[in-house]
């Protein structure tokens, strides 16, 4: 059996996609999986290092903070198609799977034109404007949330929830984690991150408050995403309590270091905090579509299970609401199980199995 499975952009739509393809490894070790990407992305980094070959096609998504930018889009996408149908050919799958970013839509597409079974991962609350279009042909859709039908037919639809990676159920002391990056064990310790891309706001208010960690005995654990990761890094070199990076390739221990994780709500680091059951402070990215990421947030902070501060107060509000969660052991430990009640470690499961008994049915 050959599955192909495309998208990628983020870690968002990278880890979603190696969880669906390790959860249909272990149904059916034989099955042989290949990635379509996008040049220049991070899955065409990401995916050859967790063991799997990845294919990548010339394809950008719309350019909506310069309309210049856009200008060669229709020529990248009418390539990607034929790129796409070379691919078809060559490896002759039995169904795709899209998970979000710029290469599920030619590739989805292309196989719903050759009559492959697709199936569609939608992470978010809202689905992007591809995932709409796709819906209407696919033989499943796996939604995170309820409420789906109003965007995608009813008899599709499954509510799965978010594929999360298995590295978080491993047994990770935090000793052994806190020593990973280099910190003590007697401090309490933050981390920070923006997304695998970061986040200039929240970056920008850390800088901005270095010195609060070290003045309140903290550590911190800071992913700041390439464009900001310089400037961190001649930070750090002055500083013995903070480590940071671009990316975390083992996020799990910073997870596991954290006594608290200040980051974007996105679809897959709501659910990874869920599994990891960390007290968190929420700062949605303002410009998601429908605001979604502020309905991920709001969704655990109307549960006692997170808190939020909200991108346009995160410079004067962050700080002080960091303090006051990290002095009160009482509201940690509250976030911490009712953000726990929360997860789900079967929606890899789910999903692939699924996959296969539709292929099989055919």
């Amino acid at each position: 059996m050959k599955i192909i499975i495309a998208g990628g952009g983020t870690g968002g739509h990278i880890f979603p996609a190696l969880a669906i393809a390790n959860a249909l490894k272990n149904r059916l070790p034989a099955i042989e999986i290949l990635f379509v990407g996008a040049k220049g992305k991070m899955e065409m980094e990401k995916i050859p290092e967790a063991g799997y070959e990845i294919v990548g096609i010339d394809i950008a998504g719309y350019n909506r903070s310069s309309l210049i930018k856009n200008i060669a889009l229709p020529v990248k996408l009418i390539k990607s198609f034929f790129q796409v149908r070379k691919i078809l050919n060559s490896f002759k799958p039995d169904a795709v799977i899209g998970v979000g970013g710029y290469s599920t839509f030619p590739v989805l597409r292309s196989a719903q034109n050759s009559n492959i079974p697709t199936f569609i991962h939608e992470a978010n609350s809202f689905p992007g404007k591809s995932n709409l279009m796709l819906g209407k042909r696919a033989a499943k859709i796996f939604a995170s949330v309820e409420g789906m039908e109003k965007y995608f037919p009813s008899e599709k639809l499954i509510v799965t929830g978010n594929p999360v990676r298995n590295v978080f159920s491993e047994k990770l002391s935090k000793k052994e984690a806190l020593a990973f990056f280099g910190l003590k064990t007697d401090c309490k310790t933050v981390f920070v991150m923006g997304g695998s891309l970061g986040a200039k706001s929240i970056n920008e208010t850390i800088e901005a408050n270095i010195d609060f960690f070290k003045k309140n005995n903290l550590q911190l654990i800071w992913q700041t995403g390439k464009s900001y990761a310089a400037n961190a890094a001649k930070i750090e070199e002055e500083r013995m309590n903070i480590w940071t990076n671009a990316f975390i390739d083992k996020i799990e221990y910073a997870y596991t270091a954290a006594d608290v994780v200040i980051a974007r709500s996105g679809a897959m680091t709501v659910a990874e905090l869920c599994v990891v059951g960390k007290p968190a402070i929420f700062v949605p990215f303002p410009y998601a579509a429908e605001d979604h990421q502020t309905a991920n947030a709001m969704t655990l902070v109307n549960k006692d299970a997170a808190l939020i501060v909200r991108d346009s107060e995160v410079r004067i509000n962050l700080i002080p609401m960091l303090l006051t969660l990290i002095n009160n052991e009482e509201l940690m430990k509250e976030l911490a199980i009712n953000i726990s009640k929360l997860a789900n470690t079967k929606a890899d499961e789910i999903i692939a199995d699924e996959i296969l008994k539709k292929i099989k049915i055919r």
